[in-house]
């Protein structure tokens, strides 16, 4: 009672006439309405550098221009794949905690491969597909749009928005109003599962039911004149691989001509209007879902996938990245114009970021003399069999190889009285003498050491005690399994680790900063923002410098 009278006593000397009830209303208004949360998947950092000079004002430059640009932003684990990027930004931890190891992984305890995602319990909403039954139950933390919603007596709404599975429900979270993401194929829907509800909402029927989809099966050719995209490599190269039905992977493309032979809606996701696609729909929940008109803080999260599509089939110095940047700055522009208008400027917060950076593509880096190839897992896998059927008579101690980690079979072992920690050994002993095999590490290690720095800190970060392998592999820098066209990611090298981090809105200042922050950082500083309890597996520390 005492501190509290002290207290009040010096609040009136030093801000008298009122002003202590002044400064507690300026600090809940600084408090945003919604929470926006923008996940560029496969956004190497330079591409706000590189493609700058064509952006225009109310897109990116305006975020960077009136926001906090953190450009020293990495990811601290591995792999840099899109479900654990998810996971990790809106959770502000990694895969250690998390438990989204990869993509796709192999389930020890279900003795099968499963995806991040997908969920036999639920049957998808808006689909006839059974490929489509997916929630958040994989990830073992909560994210910050838990967290708000449990703060706000589950009265402040989460939903998730993505071309891609994924990248709406692991960033939307356990407890979220809905996710939606795209159906493709022969459909060309946004979806969703009764996770969240039994029905689409009305406005989704309507948006489904608009030609907004099918507007978008048209010719894709650059947004200005393709000779002043110096930026990028020349459009006809070997470098890249195109669609179907077309013999270059050269502009323009005729969407409506290709479809056929491309599963027909699929091939929006290739192109930049699947980023349009995404920020349409995502302006339309904003009105029709009535986001940051209350008190109670709302949270969207919107991933752009197509930029990662386009990735991977043209690669990160190609004409059609170069364009599909241009395009998404555009969208950009229209998706703020829509949050100022509905909610308004200073009430909303927003971040973007990505959910990976990607690798130039071998072959080109090859040509330019610059060391780089493409790792052979067939070849490996050979040599590796004939390994242990030499050293142990069988082959049958490997239950599975993937995502660049060996699991044991460990029945098998107990059955040929092999000592776990031997063999784990042995067969990091082995692989370190393969081609293009850079590190090999044993589960012991990572479960029995304290990395802090390097490579190694990073496969510690990424490795999940009950779902991780047995060994782990890190293969050479540039190196990739995968086609010779287009680019990829998943290392922990700084291709794929560096990627944007900008903050923009209600509680942010201006400014930027080169010293380092991590992906986990993200969460944190967002619930610091807000109040509200940290997602509760969180290792990420709040970034203060870039609040107001």
């Amino acid at each position: 009672m005492k501190k509290f009278v002290v207290l009040t006593l010096l609040m009136t000397m030093f801000f008298p006439c009122g002003s202590q009830e002044k400064m507690m209303g300026s600090a809940l208004k600084s408090k945003p309405k919604l929470v926006v949360g923008i996940v560029v998947d496969q956004m190497r950092y330079d591409y706000l550098t590189r493609f700058a000079a064509h952006y225009g004002e109310g897109g990116f430059k305006r975020i960077i221009r009136e926001g906090f640009n953190c450009k020293n932003n990495h990811y601290n684990y591995i792999p840099t794949y899109t479900g654990p990027g998810h996971a990790s930004i809106f959770t502000g931890t990694t895969p250690k905690y998390h438990g989204i190891i990869a993509n796709h992984w192999y389930s020890k305890k279900e003795k099968k491969n499963v995806y991040c995602a997908a969920d036999d319990s639920v049957v998808a909403v808006g689909s006839i597909s059974e490929s489509e039954r997916m929630s958040p139950h994989r990830m073992l933390t909560t994210t910050f749009a838990d967290e708000n919603r449990l703060f706000t007596q589950m009265k402040g709404k989460t939903i998730g928005i993505s071309i891609k599975d994924r990248g709406a429900v692991l960033p939307a979270g356990h407890t979220a109003n809905a996710a939606y993401w795209f159906r493709g194929k022969g459909e060309g829907n946004f979806i969703t599962s009764n996770y969240y509800m039994e029905t689409l909402p009305q406005w989704v029927e309507d948006f489904n039911n608009s030609g907004r989809v099918e507007s978008y099966l048209k010719v894709w050719n650059t947004l200005y004149d393709i000779s002043t995209y110096v930026e990028s490599g020349s459009d006809l190269n070997d470098f890249e691989a195109g669609f179907k039905g077309k013999s270059t992977a050269t502009f323009p493309y005729d969407l409506d001509a290709l479809k056929d032979q491309n599963s027909w809606f699929d091939i929006i996701k290739n192109t930049p209007y699947g980023n349009s696609l995404v920020a349409d729909f995502a302006i339309e929940a904003i009105k029709n879902e009535a986001l940051g008109k209350d008190d109670a803080t709302d949270v969207l999260t919107v991933s752009f996938s197509s930029t990662d599509y386009i990735g991977h089939n043209f690669g990160v110095n190609s004409k059609e990245i170069q364009d599909t940047y241009l395009r998404l700055d555009k969208d950009l522009e229209r998706l703020l114009l829509t949050l100022d208008a509905e909610v308004g400027e200073g009430n909303y917060t927003l971040f973007l970021t990505a959910d990976h950076g990607a690798v130039e593509v071998p072959k080109y880096l090859q040509s330019l003399k610059i060391p780089a190839g493409y790792v052979n897992y067939s070849d490996r896998k050979k040599k590796f069999q004939e390994f242990l059927k030499e050293t142990y008579g069988t082959a049958d101690i490997i239950e599975n190889i993937s995502n660049n980690q060996i699991f044991f079979n460990k029945a098998k072992l107990k059955e040929l009285g092999l000592n776990r920690y031997e063999v784990e050994q042995a067969l990091v002993d082995e692989q370190i003498s393969y081609p293009n095999v850079a590190k090999v590490y044993t589960a012991k290690a990572m479960t029995s050491t304290n990395f802090t720095t390097g490579i190694e800190a990073l496969l510690q970060n990424g490795f999940n005690q009950k779902r991780s392998g047995d060994v782990i592999i890190v293969d050479d820098i540039a190196h990739i399994a995968y086609g010779r066209t287009g680019s990829t990611h998943g290392s922990g090298l700084n291709y794929d680790t560096h990627v944007p981090l900008l903050f923009f809105g209600a509680g942010i200042k201006h400014g930027e900063t080169l010293n380092k922050t991590v992906i986990p950082d993200i969460a944190p500083t967002i619930s610091a923002l807000l109040g509200i309890s940290f997602p509760n597996g969180a290792t990420g520390r709040p970034l203060g410098f870039v609040m107001d």
